[in-house]
């Protein structure tokens, strides 16, 4: 009953999406047949508003049926606190996980939810990027190594990379309302985990692997992440 649920509410947003904005999605270099399939990581780089269920609408609806069966999403506690914003993402995938950004029980909770027929997702920067370009602390944006622990528990498929154009223009952070008929850019890329984890074990090895994987995702990030627009 929950996986229907998981995907209804997800198909209206998608509905709802594309009703009210525009989207401008593109995928990058190569492009293997049928990208949407096989895919056990989504990774979403420009974390910047609570209102990024929007991109729902540049999934295909097999892909959103996934999530409602086998999706494994963790989310922080200061999110899933709050009384609506909580409700809500506690419904946009099969399992979606509390977690304190700390590398304790909480995310020892989420390695041990992968299963293999599990599809994570995760936004591997941790926190959300406000106006200034840096965090609510003031700190640039990083990508944390968590993300590395999910590529060593994931033995095979692919890793869909979602490069975000940012959502500043629809709603910051601390914003009430989001703003309606803007363009939303995305940019994909569809990488196989094997040999990605492969490669960046070859860089780091055992010991600096979740270093490579981190210093690898920011120049992605930096490099394809379409400009973030302003709000207006």
């Amino acid at each position: 009953m929950r996986a229907y649920i998981v995907f209804l509410v997800l198909l209206l947003v998608k509905v709802l999406a594309r009703l009210f904005y525009r989207f401008d999605v593109k995928w990058i270099g190569d492009v293997p047949p049928d990208p949407w399939r096989h895919i056990q990581i989504t990774a979403i780089l420009n974390h910047t508003s609570l209102y990024e269920a929007l991109f729902a609408s540049a999934c295909p609806n097999h892909y959103l049926w996934r999530l409602g069966r086998h999706g494994v999403v963790p989310i922080a506690r200061k999110t899933t606190d709050r009384a609506l914003v909580g409700r809500f993402y506690g419904l946009v995938a099969a399992r979606v996980i509390s977690i304190s950004r700390e590398r304790d029980e909480t995310w020892s909770q989420v390695l041990r939810t992968i299963d293999p027929d599990a599809m994570v997702l995760i936004l591997p920067e941790g926190r959300m990027k406000r106006a200034t370009g840096l965090d609510s602390d003031g700190k640039p944006m990083t990508v944390r190594g968590g993300i590395a622990d999910i590529l060593e528990t994931i033995g095979e498929g692919r890793m869909l990379i979602a490069y975000s154009g940012g959502l500043h223009h629809i709603q910051s952070p601390g914003d009430r309302f989001p703003r309606l008929f803007k363009t939303i850019r995305l940019r994909l890329e569809a990488v196989d985990i094997a040999t990605y984890r492969d490669a960046r074990m070859a860089e780091g090895g055992a010991k600096g692997f979740r270093r490579a994987v981190v210093n690898d995702l920011e120049r992605r990030r930096d490099e394809v992440c379409p400009a973030l627009e302003a709000a207006n």
